[in-house]
């Protein structure tokens, strides 16, 4: 936390507003739209929801299909199910990481000579890296279909100088626990269509229709963020700059520490882009030495919470029997990162002795040699 969180709630007790309207709401919401340079934003329960909202407002349905990036934690996919639609996951590129437009190309060429085109593409900008963006929105405007950024992870990065989440239809974000900033939980869905975040509005507090009694024409949604987490949103909003400061320190840190590891590759930030480097990931590029499973049990035994990198989406069982296009025919790049990739520690408050102690550990570790030293 901030700090200056308890400010705010306490002017959301004072006024009495502790339902999902109110004061902080609307300022959380225009101080996000302010943020990003979005034209509006409307604050719900989660990231997920927010996804879940811009599908709607496409109009997927049952038997439609949507594009979305393979190498992506589920919530980004799940919508499409919830909606009844099929998913079509797209490989990563290894320049960012991202969804590659080769690949990208390749389906929506399929799609248009099926005369199935997808109702959407999702997009995903992992780890805080955008993916990139000219090469995606000129494929998908070709075909005339909408993309939805899904910066869950990566609120206050850039890509050519504008925010994450602002260059498509609509942008989505996270306020998770482990996102950069949160509200405990929940999301907030940005567009420069005021007609339709107003119509998210709506189908955000159950589509209840203008009338004296309670009335519902079409399906709504329980989505709104209360004004209690919207205070904390607020508060945390204020410090972002910082947190993504002290983010990019954390990754300088660990690129210095690595800096002679050749068989260490860090994930790449593309020119023109400013990651807010959410978490710290890498690859091990050598399979003579430990692999990244054999690292990430070391570092577990040593109380060190390094993760591997998401399990791409069609390898999951949910989906496994879902279309999927690699990066090239016989390069399967999403697959090559989860093989391979680690996620260091990298939260804002990290401490440098705590860091440099994770550093000597993954050393070790990677080669497997002496015990680590015990943390002071």
């Amino acid at each position: 936390m901030s700090g200056n969180e308890q400010k705010y709630i306490q002017e959301a007790f004072d006024s009495n507003w502790i339902a999902p309207l109110g004061a902080n709401v609307d300022a959380f919401e225009k101080e996000i739209a302010t943020y990003v340079g979005a034209s509006d934003a409307i604050a719900v329960s989660s990231g997920t929801a927010a996804i879940h909202l811009a599908l709607s407002l496409l109009g997927v349905s049952r038997g439609d299909q949507v594009f979305c990036s393979t190498l992506t934690f589920v919530a980004s996919a799940n919508p499409i199910l919830y909606l009844g639609a099929e998913p079509v996951f797209i490989d990563s590129e290894p320049d960012t990481w991202n969804m590659s437009p080769q690949a990208l190309e390749r389906a929506l060429g399929d799609a248009a000579r099926e005369q199935r085109l997808p109702k959407a593409v999702i997009v995903v900008h992992l780890y805080g890296q955008s993916a990139k963006m000219d090469e995606i929105l000129t494929l998908c405007n070709r075909y005339e279909v909408p993309v939805i950024e899904d910066s869950a992870e990566s609120l206050g990065s850039t890509y050519k100088g504008k925010a994450s989440g602002t260059l498509g239809k609509f942008g989505i974000y996270s306020f998770n626990g482990n996102k950069i900033i949160t509200t405990s939980g929940g999301g907030m869905l940005v567009s420069n269509d005021l007609q339709a975040i107003q119509q998210a509005r709506f189908l955000a507090t159950q589509a209840r229709d203008q009338a004296h009694h309670y009335q519902h024409s079409q399906l709504g949604y329980n989505y709104r963020m209360s004004n209690i987490l919207a205070g904390v949103g607020r508060a945390q909003l204020e410090v972002l700059n910082e947190r993504i400061a002290s983010r990019r320190k954390v990754f300088d840190t660990y690129l210095l520490e690595f800096s002679t590891l050749q068989e260490v590759e860090f994930m790449p930030e593309l020119l023109n882009t400013m990651s807010n480097r959410w978490l710290t990931a890498l690859t091990i590029n050598d399979h003579s030495l430990s692999t990244s499973s054999e690292i990430l049990e070391v570092m577990r035994q040593r109380n060190i919470e390094a993760r591997p990198v998401w399990k791409p989406l069609h390898l999951q069982p949910l989906y496994n029997r879902a279309k999927y296009y690699p990066h090239k025919e016989k390069d399967h790049v999403a697959e090559r990162l989860f093989r391979s990739g680690i996620c260091l520690p990298s939260g804002s408050n990290l401490l440098e002795n705590d860091q440099l102690y994770i550093i000597d550990c993954f050393k070790k570790a990677l080669r497997m040699k002496e015990p680590v030293r015990e943390m002071v």
